[in-house]
């Protein structure tokens, strides 16, 4: 059998939360890009174990300063790579690196502790100086490469100009917690046929469609109708939040999933408030939405008006 050896540089023994009790007098240690180390909490603050009483600690996981500043000089790399490029090429390049790295601390505490909103604001002194020396002052930098969406004033995306502008993601838009993960249940197994517990766990699976297991997973597995869970038997349909005949879109905000017999409740009261829509603009003197002939979504069939 052969012997079995440490590294002495790779190797310290140390303590999570007390530094006294490390050899080198730092709490917590690096793994795997990771920094795990355990703060003093009060008691309203604290983790508890399994029987309830409080630890007085909380376990925080966070990238390690290593990994993070790998990751802004990889942007760093890519922005100068770019630095004649147009920018919806600089942007196509940039966000599957954000979105990978972001990923990848998902079951971090990286966006409570600041991390994520540090590499944005970091990428944005970047993407400053790249767009100053191409337009040789930043008070035209910043109207030529920054715009408004939604309620955002300062998104680095392409013009209003293009029918669908490229927008460069955030670090911060992402979700990141180490304590939001869910343990999977002792009898559960991918392979046991329950759609319903998958699809809400996962967001997706391989038979039920897409976009029902996507609302799955974004309601947690109920009904916002009812508030009830949805069983295996159950029979489930895609509804509009705001009917698309008041103006409602047919996008993923607007859309939520019901049990059958919830969608028809919704749907009576959705048909009142059709008729309220189509009887005030009769008064305004606007022709009703109704009588205009529209083409069917590719969706009308799974999704219920």
């Amino acid at each position: 059998m052969a012997d079995f050896l440490l590294k002495p540089e790779k190797t310290r023994l140390t303590h999570t939360f007390n530094p006294e009790l490390s050899e080198d007098g730092n709490a917590g240690f690096d793994f795997l890009g990771h920094h795990i180390q355990q703060y003093p909490a009060g008691k309203y603050r604290s983790s508890k174990d399994s029987h309830g009483n409080i630890l007085g600690f909380n376990t925080i996981i966070t990238p390690t300063k290593k990994a993070s500043k790998a990751h802004i000089e990889e942007i760093g790399r890519i922005i100068f790579k770019h630095r004649s490029s147009p920018q919806a090429a600089l942007i196509k390049d940039l966000n599957p690196v954000i979105r990978g790295w972001t990923s990848y601390y998902s079951k971090s505490d990286a966006k409570s502790v600041g991390e994520l909103q540090r590499q944005d604001n970091l990428t944005y002194l970047k993407l400053r100086r790249w767009a100053k020396r191409r337009c040789g002052n930043i008070s035209d930098g910043h109207r030529k490469y920054w715009t408004t969406i939604g309620g955002d004033n300062w998104v680095f995306a392409t013009r209003k100009g293009d029918a669908n502008p490229l927008r460069l993601l955030n670090h911060s838009q992402f979700e990141c917690s180490s304590t939001n993960y869910v343990k999977v249940k002792d009898d559960k197994s991918p392979y046991d046929g329950d759609l319903v517990y998958w699809s809400a766990r996962m967001g997706a699976h391989p038979e039920t469609p897409s976009r029902t297991a996507k609302l799955l997973k974004q309601q947690k597995g109920k009904c916002p109708h009812c508030g009830l869970l949805f069983r295996n038997e159950d029979v489930m349909e895609v509804d509009h939040i705001i009917p698309r005949a008041i103006g409602g879109k047919d996008d993923y905000k607007n859309l939520q999933l019901l049990h059958r017999h919830c969608h028809d409740v919704k749907t009576k009261a959705d048909l009142t408030k059709i008729q309220e829509y189509e009887l005030e603009r009769l008064r305004q003197g606007k022709k009703p939405k109704s009588s205009r002939k529209k083409g069917k979504s590719p969706h009308d069939k799974e999704t219920p008006e």
